[in-house]
């Protein structure tokens, strides 16, 4: 067992406000998916703000949301993302989100800290800034856990995003 686990924020440019009709369908799913990722093996923790989620928070500005959790492992969040109901949504975030370049992060943490959120945005623009490495990476090009005894060989896991 890894003395690491994976933390991950993605972000989100709302192309509307949040009580808008054009956002009823994102917002209505929130909690169903968020009970999801609660109740997925390798789930470890989230981000919350006053209510159920983390919508509320902006610390990239008024019109980004953000969505930040610690997982197990690789497989167990790709595993959320690509092969739960979570993928009904994530196909849909054209309808609610403008396009962004390089929307998500991961890097690995030790095993039962959780960093800053700002920490987290930090990791966001250094993938932006320098590409991906095992600091900052994406599934595209990931790294395993430090203590693997492949940690500096990337993992690639394809084009598997089917938004």
């Amino acid at each position: 067992m890894s003395r690491y686990q994976l933390a991950q924020i993605n972000v989100a440019e709302l192309k509307a406000p949040l009580d808008s009709p054009q956002l009823k369908d994102f917002v209505d799913n929130l909690d169903r998916i968020n009970a999801l990722a609660e109740n997925t093996p390798g789930f470890v923790w989230r981000l919350q703000g006053e209510g159920n989620d983390a919508t509320e928070l902006r610390p990239m500005g008024d019109k980004i949301i953000v969505n930040y959790t610690i997982w197990r492992d690789l497989e167990t969040l790709k595993h959320f993302v690509y092969g739960t109901a979570h993928v009904e949504i994530l196909k849909r975030k054209r309808e609610w989100f403008e396009r962004m370049r390089l929307n998500y992060v991961l890097w690995w943490v030790p095993a039962g800290h959780i960093p800053t959120v700002q920490e987290a945005v930090e990791k966001l623009e250094l993938l932006r800034s320098k590409g991906p490495s095992a600091d900052a990476f994406h599934f595209g090009e990931a790294y395993s856990a430090p203590d693997a005894a492949d940690a500096t060989t990337p993992v690639s896991f394809g084009d598997s995003c089917p938004a």
